[in-house]
Parts: structure tokens; C-alpha cells; sequence
């Protein structure tokens, strides 16, 4: 199977050179040749599963537990401002 790597790195917004377009189509042509493989296994016979170590989730209920005072929060804070930890604006308007 022939993949159209330049369309796929344009979309990707990925500038690649020749040389690595060329490396890129065989290893993705590999993979898919894969995956090819691995459709015509005949899985009817096999449960579905998400896993298959028989690990679950430990889950426990939130409970409140005593914490830190607003003041002994913010008493090493570099700057604050009424109350609240003053950090630098990270996003651009």
C-alpha cells in the first residue's frame, strides 16, 4: 500500500526532506502491511477484553482530611495578591 507521506506531514504541519519522506513511506507501509496480517487472524473464538492481566482500579471514596490555612499556603508565595498566589499570564490575548 502506497502512502501519500507529503499529504500527511502537510497536515501534520510537519516540514520533512525527501530523504526522511522516503524513510517514513517504507516504515508506514511496513506497519500497514501489518496490520493487513493481523486482520486475517481468525479471532471468532477469542473473548474481547480491554486487558488481560485480571488487574482492576482500586478505587476509594474522596474524604476530607485537614489541610493547609490559606495563610500558611501562601506564606512562602514569591508574590500574591489579595489572598490568591500572583503567578506570570501564560496565555496570549
Amino acid at each position: 500500500m502506497k502512502i501519500n507521506v507529503s499529504h500527511v506531514a502537510k497536515l501534520a504541519n510537519l516540514p520533512l526532506t525527501d530523504e526522511e519522506k522516503k524513510k517514513f513511506e517504507n516504515q508506514l507501509s511496513s506497519v500497514l502491511k501489518y496490520v493487513e496480517k493481523l486482520r486475517k487472524v481468525d479471532t471468532s473464538k477469542v473473548e474481547e477484553t480491554s486487558q488481560v492481566t485480571g488487574l482492576e482500579n482500586v478505587l476509594r471514596e474522596d474524604q476530607a482530611a485537614p489541610s493547609l490555612s490559606q495563610g500558611d499556603a501562601l506564606k512562602n508565595a514569591k508574590s500574591k495578591h489579595n489572598g490568591l498566589f500572583n503567578v506570570p499570564a501564560i496565555l496570549d490575548e
